[in-house]
């Protein structure tokens, strides 16, 4: 029994080290390579990693290929001969990537060999100009976009009160007239009203979806004007999307609630003419406890409708949801999708998807 143990043990270390050798074949100085930290504006970043060819025969990197696009690879192309030394060259571009990156290239050689470097470090981003954070242009102030958009608001909360930075990139002070066109549910301010010269500011939005009185991403159009010269009305989109807020349930209460489940969300009509109308029944069921009732059907298109056969389930009772796609005027491949409010207070909101190609 010693014997063959010693036997094994000698011929594990043979085999250990027969590897280690092959490992050796293409031997690199060193696999991976940390910048520190490097700053965004100063542009790509490069590290060059040099290896000898230990074998017996040249060798040849058939292809290097990195693991983003962010990093660009080169590498010598020639055959290398035996004892002489080639390289691998990994070229990082840090614009647009501000943070910690760790990046990998892989290697293939004539040998058959499979072989990884790697490269990181942390990029310290650029810091912007106020031109360069807020590029949308409205007469004399500029904003980062032309809308504005809160995400989700919640129909039985306080109204959601979000701030969004103005610039005043006149030479002289700007003032907001108190005056301003909006739907109800939306309420605008400006902090300075009067916004001083090669000033940042904010624009003030609140937002009350109880007023609104609706589920779903909602799209608004607002404007209001200044004391510039030429009177310009200046004019924005707010979007929101509204939903209901639930507590955290405890474990114990969570058998209680209702339950929304759509039986198969997805469904592909396939190949559909352009002058007929398609229709699919979904089943909608209620696997909880208490009744579940469905707030509101929410198309993404005009092209789709969904009728439910009831509003309110019943603990363990379902509904069917006839959704017809109308495919006039359209052509290709299509997805659309329809989103049901509920009162689930673990999943709210839910989607169907139908697909379609439509062939003339």
């Amino acid at each position: 029994m010693r014997y063959l143990i010693y036997t094994l043990l000698i011929g594990a270390a043979v085999i250990s080290q027969a590897g280690a050798q092959q490992t050796e074949l293409i031997a690199f100085s060193e696999t991976s390579f940390d910048f520190g930290k490097v700053k965004e504006v100063d542009g790509p970043i490069t590290h060059e990693f040099t290896f000898t060819n230990n074998s017996n025969e040249p060798i040849q990197i058939l292809n290097v290929k990195a693991s983003c696009g962010c990093t660009t690879p080169a590498w010598t192309r020639d055959s290398i001969a035996p004892g002489n030394t080639g390289y691998i060259q990994a070229q990082y571009n840090p614009r647009n990537r501000p943070g910690v990156f760790n990046k990998s290239l892989t290697i293939t050689t004539s040998l058959g060999e499979t072989l990884r470097l790697y490269i990181r470090g942390e990029v310290e981003p650029k810091i912007l100009t106020v031109e360069e954070k807020l590029r949308t242009e409205m007469g004399g102030i500029r904003m980062k976009y032309p809308s504005v958009n809160l995400g989700k608001v919640y129909m039985n909360k306080p109204a959601a009160v979000e701030k969004y930075e103005i610039y005043n990139q006149t030479d002289s002070d700007i003032i907001f007239s108190d005056e301003y066109v909006a739907p109800d549910h939306i309420k605008i301010s400006f902090e300075p009203q009067t916004l001083p010269a090669k000033t940042v500011g904010n624009l003030v939005v609140i937002y009350d979806a109880a007023i609104k009185n609706d589920y779903g991403l909602m799209n608004d159009r607002i404007s209001f004007q200044t004391n510039e010269p030429e009177g310009e009305v200046k004019e924005l989109t707010v979007y929101a999307t509204i939903e209901d807020y639930f507590a955290p349930i405890p474990p114990e209460e969570l058998s209680e609630v209702s339950r929304l489940k759509i039986d198969n969300p997805v469904y592909d009509f396939g190949r559909v003419s352009n002058e007929k109308e398609s229709k699919y029944t979904f089943v909608v069921k209620n696997t909880g406890n208490s009744d579940l009732t469905i707030k509101k059907i929410s198309p993404n298109c005009a092209c789709v409708t969904g009728v439910l056969s009831t509003e309110v389930i019943k603990p363990g009772q379902e509904a069917k949801l006839d959704v017809v796609f109308n495919p006039e005027g359209r052509r290709g491949n299509q997805q659309k999708s329809i989103t049901l409010y509920s009162n689930d207070p673990r999943s709210s909101a839910q989607r169907i998807t139908i697909k379609a190609y439509i062939q003339d």
